[in-house]
């Protein structure tokens, strides 16, 4: 059993542990991963509940998540939509105030267990130097969750 790195996401710091790494037929290292809807609900639960500003990665992929265009998401916090555009792409700093609303439009969307209030979550929207591995506990591939 180990730590599979999981790029498929489109976030380079999401790590599912737990999962067996199988040889295929050419000799190559692959891995199967069961349930991906569990897994992408756990990794969104993972992002709205870090202690730190989301990345634009990160943004992006609870925006489709929750099956949202950028000038949905855009309207829903009263944005341009080339401002989540340039979220998404890490060149300017996402807006505190649209992160926490994003935040609870993807708790609520994504029917994500919500572990914290709002003024909680509005203090976790604050940028970082560097960006946390997201730790996926996947030996229960039916309960797929955020690694202690």
């Amino acid at each position: 059993m180990n730590a599979y790195r999981y790029k498929e996401s489109g976030l380079d710091n999401v790590y599912i542990e737990g999962v067996n790494l199988v040889e295929d037929d050419a000799g190559e290292e692959c891995v199967t991963i069961p349930n991906i809807n569990g897994l992408h609900m756990a990794i969104a639960h993972g992002i709205v509940d870090k202690r730190s500003a989301i990345t634009g990665p990160e943004l992006r992929f609870l925006r489709t998540e929750m099956g949202l265009t950028q000038a949905q998401l855009a309207a829903m916090v009263h944005r341009e939509p080339l401002a989540v555009s340039r979220w998404e792409r890490n060149e300017i700093e996402i807006d505190s105030n649209a992160e926490a609303i994003i935040r609870l439009a993807a708790i609520d969307a994504l029917k994500l267990p919500r572990e914290a209030g709002v003024r909680e979550i509005a203090g976790w929207c604050v940028p970082s130097a560097e960006t946390a591995p997201l730790r996926i506990d996947g030996s229960d591939p039916s309960n797929y969750k955020v690694a202690a």
